[in-house]
Order: structure tokens, then C-alpha cells, then sequence
């Protein structure tokens, strides 16, 4: 008994140390020497008495939520206007863009062009922060590529292009011995521009320290891509907060993929054909077709919208604002018709009224024709009378 309270007592002495009183400590401390000196089980001391006065005075244990004050936590840290928020698509169990297949773990929708697309598990096994600089690095170049390829065929001089077709030099159609060493020198300084910013630092610059606050909820490293460059200002075009920047680099990545998309069409095209890709293309001439399917397409999206669910893959539906404007169109047209039918009225009366002015000058100079010939035969025939 004696050894079981000098090993029980100080362990509940300790634990007890950070919730209670001070003399609630003082009263345990002295059980526990109570204990240690008592000689026999017939010791005088009563073990019970420092515990009777415990039971009394019960311990008071510390609230430690009570310090925890959310008044303390910033806001802004929860305000996706001030930082980017992670896991937009933490609900969803599929994947956005690819909806038989599980949403990829790391890609929850954070980052800007975050859809969900990884078929090949890459993300899982490679830097996500080195994909997205490699990303948006090759996008750049496609978009530079896709407007400067056909403008090249359309524009350039003969000598500049491969070929007997005045094709774009590419490492499909070939080169020339001259536009060999153009294209030589242009992907030599690219490479030296490539190789002075792969390791560079982004968190120093007036952008970088801007894109290292907007994801401080994500990570530390900023924004992929970051070559502090806006010489123009429009980086703040879609608003000056955190998901204004991160809308417009879902805009560039999104651009930028179809360009990749544009670029590997073109250069598979004239490899495969050996003709130019502007040639016999709407795209590149003038013509009334493509203004009309750009507006068709624009008018299309102002009443309807395209749309994929867990049950169908392709769904056109009209969407409320497209209620709205079929309803205002409606309206227009049966103002503007009646409006037609009431000046078609008074136009028919209207040229009625000048057909009958008309009618009546017209008899009225017939009659006066008349009169005239009458009196010339008259004048004529008076010798012979």
C-alpha cells in the first residue's frame, strides 16, 4: 500500500500541475510525503485527510479554448479576394474533365487550370510546381507559335520558307540553308533564356511578393511562371485582388493550351498533305462565312449553354438569362412588326392620296392636252377653209 501511493500520488501530482490551484498542489504534495514516511500500515497519519480536503476543494482545470480568440485570426486569410483558397473540388470524387476517372489527389482545383486532367498519374510522381513552370512555359511559345506560323506563309519572303509550297520551316517540313541559321539562332536564345530563369527566385519582386500572399494558404512558392512582366498593367484587369489574377491566369493557361493543341495540328498537317496551312482556309482569307459563325456562336451563347453531368456527357440547355433574352426578343419583334403594320397602313394611304392627285393631274392634262391640239388644228386649217 505504502509503495502503491508513492508511485500513484506523484503521477497524479504531476499531471495535475497544469490544471489546478496552487494549494490544491500543496495539499497533494504533502499526501505524497504523508505516504512516503508512514513506517507501517499502523502509522497514526491519516492518508485520508489531505484527500478529504480535496474532495471539498475540487481542482479547477483551465478552459485552454478560452485563449484560442477568433477575433485574433486575420479575415483576409478566409477571403478568397485577399488569398487563393485550396480545394475547390475537395467535394467532388471524379474527375472534371475526364468524369469516369478519379479525381487525381493533388489536383483539388487550387491552382489556375486545375481541371482534373492527369490520365497518366503524372502529378503523382513529379514536382507539381516544375509541372506548372514547364506548362505555362511551353504554352507561352505555342502562343506565340499559332499567330506567328500562318503569318510567316501569308507574309514572308520565299527565302524565308521551305520548300516549292513556301512552307513555315519546322522540324517536320525541313529547312532551308538560310532559314536554318534564323531558326537556329532564335531557339539558341530562347535556350539561353531558359536556362538564365529556371532556378531563378520569384519571391523577391514586386509581382512575386504580391503572388507569394495571394498563396500563402497553398504553399511558399508563389505563382508558376512568374517572371514579374507586366509592362502594359493588365494583370489587374479582371480586379486587383487574389481571384482577379487567378482568373486571368486561368484565361492564359486555357489559351495557352489550345495554342499547344493549334500548333501540333499545323505542323501534323503540312507534314502529312505538303501544302500550307493558310491555303484554300477560311481562317486566312477574307470571307463572309467565318463572321457568320462567330456570330451564330455569340448568339448561341446568349440564350443557350453546353454543359456535361453525372448522367449525360454532352447537355444543351438554355439557361435564365437566356429565358430573358428569348422573352425580350419576342417582345421586339412583336412591337417592331406591329409598328411595321401601322406604317405599312399609312404608307398605303399615304400613296393613295398621291395616286388619286396624280390620277386627277393626269386627266386634268389630257383634258388640257386636248384643248390645245383642237386649237392648233384650228389655227392650222384656217387657210383652207
Amino acid at each position: 500500500m505504502k509503495l502503491s501511493l508513492s508511485i500513484i500520488l506523484p503521477l497524479l501530482a504531476n499531471q495535475a500541475c497544469a490544471f489546478s490551484q496552487n494549494r490544491y498542489l500543496s495539499a497533494l504534495n504533502s499526501a505524497v510525503v504523508s505516504a512516503e514516511t508512514a513506517s507501517d500500515e499502523s502509522a497514526a497519519v491519516p492518508v485520508s485527510t489531505p484527500v478529504a480536503a480535496s474532495e471539498e476543494q475540487e481542482p479547477v482545470l483551465m478552459d485552454v479554448t478560452k485563449d484560442f480568440q477568433e477575433d485574433a485570426i486575420d479575415p483576409k486569410i478566409l477571403d478568397p479576394k485577399y488569398r487563393v483558397q485550396p480545394g475547390r473540388y475537395n467535394d467532388r470524387e471524379m474527375s472534371i474533365s475526364v468524369p469516369f476517372l478519379k479525381r487525381p489527389s493533388k489536383l483539388d482545383g487550387t491552382h489556375a487550370g486545375d481541371v482534373g486532367f492527369d490520365p497518366l498519374g503524372l502529378s503523382e510522381t513529379n514536382d507539381l510546381y516544375v509541372m506548372m513552370e514547364a506548362e505555362i512555359r511551353h504554352a507561352r511559345l505555342a502562343m506565340l507559335a499559332v499567330v506567328g506560323w500562318p503569318l510567316s506563309e501569308l507574309n514572308a519572303p520565299s527565302w524565308m520558307l521551305h520548300g516549292k509550297t513556301h512552307l513555315a520551316p519546322s522540324v517536320l517540313n525541313g529547312f532551308d540553308p538560310l532559314n536554318f541559321i534564323g531558326f537556329a539562332a532564335v531557339f539558341g536564345a530562347l535556350g539561353y533564356f531558359e536556362f538564365q530563369t529556371a532556378f531563378r527566385r520569384v519571391d523577391n519582386t514586386p509581382m512575386g511578393k504580391i503572388h507569394t500572399e495571394d498563396m500563402a494558404n497553398v504553399w511558399k512558392y508563389g505563382v508558376p511562371g512568374d517572371y514579374n512582366f507586366d509592362p502594359l498593367n493588365l494583370y489587374s484587369c479582371l480586379g486587383d485582388t487574389a481571384d482577379g489574377r487567378k482568373a486571368l491566369r486561368e484565361a492564359e493557361i486555357a489559351h495557352g493550351r489550345a495554342a499547344m493543341l493549334g500548333i501540333t495540328y499545323f505542323a501534323l498537317w503540312e507534314a502529312v498533305s505538303g501544302h500550307p496551312i493558310v491555303e484554300n482556309s477560311m481562317f486566312f482569307h477574307p470571307n463572309a462565312v467565318l463572321p457568320l459563325l462567330g456570330f451564330a456562336y455569340l448568339a448561341f451563347g446568349q440564350f443557350y449553354e453546353i454543359e456535361a453531368d453525372d448522367q449525360y456527357l454532352f447537355q444543351v440547355r438554355q439557361t435564365s438569362e437566356g429565358k430573358v433574352n428569348a422573352s425580350r426578343l419576342k417582345n421586339l419583334i412583336a412591337a417592331t412588326s406591329g409598328e411595321a403594320q401601322e406604317n405599312g397602313a399609312k404608307a398605303a394611304e399615304v400613296a393613295g392620296d398621291v395616286a388619286n392627285i396624280l390620277g386627277y393631274t393626269g386627266k386634268e392634262m389630257g383634258v388640257a392636252y386636248e384643248k390645245a391640239l383642237n386649237a392648233y388644228e384650228k389655227f392650222s386649217m384656217r387657210n383652207y377653209e
